[in-house]
């Protein structure tokens, strides 16, 4: 049997076709249902979002129910009603009036795709044409815009219309799509971080990958792939002043007339956000209006990669605006502009995992009540057990003013923060709790306090369901930190407690927070890291504006120039594999070569050139220098002395390194145990605790 090209491209295309469950399963409902409960289906969507493919998928269900279908493609019609009849005639094959054509006929479906070029008639059609049909017909149209206001008032199209607005495909659908395209699992999170699941886009990588197996893919590496996706999105500009309002849409998390005008510099915007708010991929939130998440990712690319001095002068506007505005505001007010403020820091790496952007208006920081001390105290018993609880009881107690909670809608506590006045807490209370006797310790030896100036402990911190994970919850209460920071007279010093500090490390490092091993502290079975930060040192302006800075470096070097390969990012267990193997391998240089931390930040950092040999270089120097700084403590020198007589100048076997120090085999044994621990210990926090 010989089987037609046409037939291999529908077999691919089905192949490839992921997702749409609910749709695809709405429309048979609708074919199969003895008296059809709508007349009109209208899809609508962004462009690229897969609407013409999956009215192909509906096309596909009628061959099979075999239910007549007829396609029209609007692109090609004028928008008046004798040219729409021609284009329907001629689909149809009929020199008869379509309407009298397509009644003769039982049961059907007529779509019509890329509908919005026919806004023009779309008070004919609705009016006049569709109610023409015999009602057995199920007409689909396809279009960028949801159904116009005329379809939504009348009290018999409101019976008779479905809206189906179709999104990005989900992780799970998107991870399948790049399966079946053969893409690299280690690059999936890569592509959906930048195509948040859109059809078109995930489309597009896929022919890059196709192009290229061995790629890293960055959005910015991908200029093609960018605009092809900007030409969908935005298919006419009408002018410059409408492309900068665009892309300043896309630079803040939400924008209003007033930040517009601050944003371009211009006296008057009203028009350029009126066509900003009309275009389909635009969305309207309670405070503003905002492009769809790949959209903005798609505009910052393009303008970063294009014109970045731009994206920099944009970004720096739109700091001077939020800078502004925290000091008009306060409360709830001010936890909104801060969210708008942090959200320029989004493209960062340290940043963008460590945060949710989603809106968290339906949630409010309220002081403490005494009805919440047994919810907020069976959240810590849950997360952290009883021992907790009692001490996080004593400070309830002790300072009820350090105590938020973060309320939902209801007004229900599902999160809080315990902020603890160290300089205000007697040596006696200082001392029950662990945290605050090692944080005031490290004070005293490191930081001492000079009269008038406060140190504070955020000591608990927590969302009720997700505890100290990533969340809305969690995002809010990062921001009552900043607002606290900037509210704060006389504040000279802030801990900070982590239950997996490791987790937090390359973001904290980025807000200037240092990891401070001296100030952790163990309750019940748990060790807790804590980290810090003097604001004698770094004021909160110039903390400010450092992470600014740091923003803006970030971006620029996300410009195509100084693309280099990606860091990788090792578990800690996989550090500690890799840092063991490295030491094995310090004198072959040849086999170190292959060692995944020539990717981690740790030897990325040491050297500039992307060269690999370089890198060895820069690992070897690493390891050497690690295992030498344990020389200088009388507690180590004896794991300076296995190691060295293992790596930096090793003997035979291990059982003569044993017998050049004098030690019995098992003893050695142990202490290069000890040593390997100590030096991975060194490299990790270099690793984790450190960002340039």
């Amino acid at each position: 049997m010989v089987v037609n090209l046409a037939s291999r491209l529908y077999a691919e295309r089905r192949r490839q076709f992921v997702g749409r469950i609910e749709e695809l399963n709405l429309f048979r409902s609708i074919l199969k249902a003895t008296e059809m409960p709508v007349a009109l289906l209208h899809i609508f969507g962004p462009g690229g979002v897969g609407k013409t493919t999956l009215l192909k998928e509906f096309i596909d269900i009628c061959n099979q129910l075999q239910i007549r279908s007829t396609y029209l493609d609007s692109r090609s019609i004028e928008p008046t009603s004798d040219s729409f009849l021609a284009a329907l005639g001629r689909v149809l094959d009929t020199t008869e009036n379509p309407v009298a054509y397509l009644n003769q006929f039982d049961r059907q479906v007529i779509f019509i795709d890329t509908y919005e070029t026919l806004f023009a008639l779309d008070r004919w059609l609705h009016e006049t044409f569709l109610p023409q049909l015999s009602a057995n017909t199920l007409v689909v149209l396809a279009s960028r815009q949801p159904p116009a206001i005329g379809w939504r008032i009348d009290p018999g199209w409101q019976a008779l219309i479905r809206s189906l607005p179709l999104r990005n495909l989900n992780s799970e659908e998107s991870r399948t799509y790049l399966s079946r395209r053969s893409i690299p699992f280690t690059q999936h999170q890569a592509v959906l971080d930048f195509t948040y699941g859109h059809p078109l886009a995930l489309s597009l990588i896929a022919d890059v990958f196709a192009q290229k197996q061995d790629l890293f893919f960055q959005p910015e590496a991908a200029p093609d792939v960018v605009k092809t996706l900007l030409e969908r999105f935005v298919e006419e500009v009408p002018s410059p002043a409408h492309r900068m309002a665009l892309e300043a849409c896309a630079l803040v998390r939400l924008t209003t007339e007033t930040l517009l005008a601050k944003m371009l510099d211009l006296p008057d915007v009203h028009s350029l956000f009126e066509w900003l708010r009309g275009l389909s991929f635009i969305e309207l939130g309670s405070a503003g209006i905002f492009p769809h998440d790949l959209v903005r990712e798609v505009l910052i690319a393009d303008v970063r990669w294009r014109n970045p001095d731009w994206y920099i002068e944009l970004h720096s506007r739109a700091r001077r605006y939020y800078t502004t505005r925290l000091g008009q505001t306060q409360g709830h007010e001010q936890h909104r502009v801060l969210f708008d403020y942090i959200f320029l820091h989004r493209d960062n790496p340290a940043v963008r995992p460590r945060f949710t952007w989603q809106e968290t208006s339906s949630l409010k920081i309220d002081r403490l009540q005494e009805r919440d001390r047994s919810h907020l105290l069976e959240m810590v018993t849950k997360h952290e057990g009883e021992t907790s609880a009692n001490l996080a009881a004593h400070w309830m107690t002790k300072q009820p003013e350090g105590v938020l909670i973060c309320r939902d809608a209801q007004h229900q506590p599902v999160g809080f923060i315990l902020t603890i006045a160290l300089h205000q807490a007697s040596a006696e209370d200082l001392q029950v709790d662990p945290a605050t006797a090692a944080a005031w310790r490290y004070l005293t030896n490191h930081a001492p306090l000079r009269s008038g100036e406060g140190a504070t402990f955020f000591r608990f911190w927590m969302a009720h369901d997700s505890y100290q994970a990533v969340s809305p919850i969690q995002s809010l209460i990062f921001i009552t930190f900043v607002q606290y920071h900037r509210n704060t007279a006389g504040l000279a010093y802030t801990f900070f407690a982590c239950a997996e500090p490791e987790e937090w490390a390359a973001m904290f490092a980025y807000a200037d927070l240092t990891r401070l091993p001296e100030a952790d502290f163990i309750v019940g079975s748990q060790r807790y890291g804590v980290y810090g930060h003097d604001w004698r040192v770094t004021p909160p302006d110039v903390w400010q504006e450092l992470l600014a800075q740091r923003e803006i470096a970030a971006s620029q070097a996300a410009l195509p120039a100084q693309v280099t390969e990606p860091l990788v990012v090792l578990s800690q267990s996989d550090f500690a594999i890799a840092v063991k193997t490295a030491l094995g391998q310090l004198a072959q240089p040849d086999m170190l070569a292959q060692s995944p931390l020539l990717r981690s930040r740790l030897v990325v950092e040491q050297s500039v050139k992307a060269d690999k040999s370089e890198r060895v270089v820069a690992l070897q120097n690493l390891l050497r220098s690690a295992i030498e700084s344990l020389q200088s403590s009388p507690r180590e020198a004896k794991l300076y002395r296995a190691l060295d007589h293992s790596y930096l100048q090793p003997a035979p076997t291990q059982e003569k390194a044993a017998e050049r120090l004098d030690l019995p085999f098992s003893t050695f044994r142990r202490h290069l145990k000890a040593g390997i621990t100590r030096v991975t210990e060194i490299l990790w926090f270099q690793e984790t605790g450190r960002l340039e």
